[in-house]
């Protein structure tokens, strides 16, 4: 009689167990207001465009790739797919997503995810579902030598790898910083080319020489130290980061500048 006993116990404790705790902060009760500032913070825009019916990234002679119109393709699958698509770069069925940045999301929280999923699924359809992508013999020939992996793949591969470590009270940050920054700066946060062929991008290291509040302000306006705009990235702060809280913004930093402390 105690097995019964013991296997009920431990599904009552499976279901009070806590869920995981997410590194961003819910501004809103509403899901879809929280999936929806989610969506911009972690770059969906970025990629898919400002109305999300997606953007041209095709490569000359080695793909020809559009990303996903989100506001047609999210009414085909149910919150759960999208959820698995988002973290695992793979469609029902088996089906593999490419250049599709999973591995920034495989760490996020189950609750992030559901949000971010909710809010697709409340866009209204716009225009067509864009094509799948064409592979020319240059991107064979580099799928075959293990050097261009699908979504799917690159979710596995990095779904350990959880950045540089700082040490437990700066778990926010690594977090946060894992699943933005990583995005150009590498998970390791060095900034070494993830492809090859590609140029470096600074080693956010740099950050230990910055104020807090300078790097806030970065955060917001996307002005480096002397008012300076960066390519790319002062475009990225002002779009995404500025509509971080700034409780998410500090732990950022202050993971970011022990990391740098850490490595002198």
């Amino acid at each position: 009689m105690r097995l019964p006993i013991i296997l009920t116990l431990a599904a009552l404790a499976a279901c009070s167990a806590p869920a995981q705790k997410s590194p961003f902060d819910r501004l809103a009760v509403d899901p879809v207001e929280h999936g929806e500032r989610l969506a911009t913070v972690l770059g969906c825009k970025g990629c898919h465009g400002k109305d999300l019916t997606g953007q041209d990234w095709s490569a000359p002679d080695f793909v020809d790739m559009t990303t996903a119109n989100l506001t047609v393709s999210a009414q085909k699958y149910s919150v759960e797919d999208l959820k698995a698509m988002i973290a695992h770069g793979q469609r029902p069925g088996g089906r593999e997503l490419w250049d599709m940045p999973s591995f920034l999301f495989t760490r996020l929280p189950d609750g992030d995810l559901d949000a971010i999923a909710r809010y697709l699924k409340t866009l209204k359809p716009i225009g067509k579902a864009t094509p799948d992508p064409v592979f020319y013999p240059a991107a064979r020939a580099e799928m075959a030598k293990g050097i261009y992996h699908s979504s799917a793949v690159e979710a596995k591969q990095q779904f350990a790898n959880r950045g540089p470590d700082a040490g437990p009270q700066f778990e926010r940050g690594r977090e946060i910083a894992r699943a933005t920054c990583a995005e150009c700066h590498r998970i390791e946060l060095d900034g070494e080319p993830a492809y090859p062929g590609e140029p470096a991008n600074p080693n956010l290291r740099i950050v230990a020489s910055y104020s807090e509040a300078d790097f806030l302000n970065f955060m917001i306006t996307g002005k480096a130290a002397g008012n300076r705009e960066l390519p790319m990235m002062s475009g990225v702060a002002r779009r995404r980061f500025a509509l971080m809280t700034d409780a998410e913004r500090k732990a950022v930093y202050a993971y970011l500048k022990r990391v740098g402390e850490l490595s002198n």
